[in-house]
Parts: C-alpha cells; structure tokens; sequence
C-alpha cells in the first residue's frame, strides 16, 4: 500500500486511498480507517477520503483488514457517496441495532 508522510518530519502517515468497482457487484475500497456501521442495504466507512456511503442490496463484506485498511464488499452496489463530516460513533449497542 502507498504511503505518504502527513506532516514533514514527521512519523505519522496517510495510506490512499482508491475504490475499484467491478460490474456492480464488487468494490475493493482501500484506505479505510474504520467500519462505522453495515447491513445488506448499507456499508458506512469511514476512509482517509472521509465518511463513505455505500447504498445497495444484498451487501456483503467479504473481507475487512483495518490494519491493510482494506475492505472488500459484495452486492449490487446503487451508490457512493462521501460525507466529509465524520461519522458519530454510538455505543457498541446503538450500532448494532441502526
């Protein structure tokens, strides 16, 4: 994975981050920092890009490796849509049950 200094001098590093879509049905997304919430219609990320949307049916995350930042999910991808405000993270219980 790319990275690239943040600050000069400076330990701290920014992955990228890039999505790749294959027919609908599959996004490879990298640069992920954290899986705000998921079910079958909704996947929200939150990237080095900012929050991500994915809207959908039948979503699935197939693969999920915080520390690569990667996460790979199927379905029938309808949209994306980045939000730059940063996701409100709830109690363990309160995600559960959006």
């Amino acid at each position: 994975m790319n990275d690239r200094p943040c600050i000069e001098g400076s330990t701290l590093r920014l992955r990228s981050h890039s999505i790749h879509i294959e027919n609908r049905e599959l996004a490879s997304i990298t640069g992920v920092k954290d899986v705000a919430s998921f079910n079958e219609s909704e996947v929200i990320l939150m990237t080095e890009g900012g929050g991500l949307t994915v809207d959908g049916t039948e979503l699935h995350i197939t693969k999920l490796n915080l520390e690569e930042g990667q996460v790979i999910i199927e379905g029938q991808i309808i949209a994306m849509e980045y939000d730059d405000m940063p996701v409100q993270r709830g109690s363990i219980f309160s995600r559960m049950f959006r």
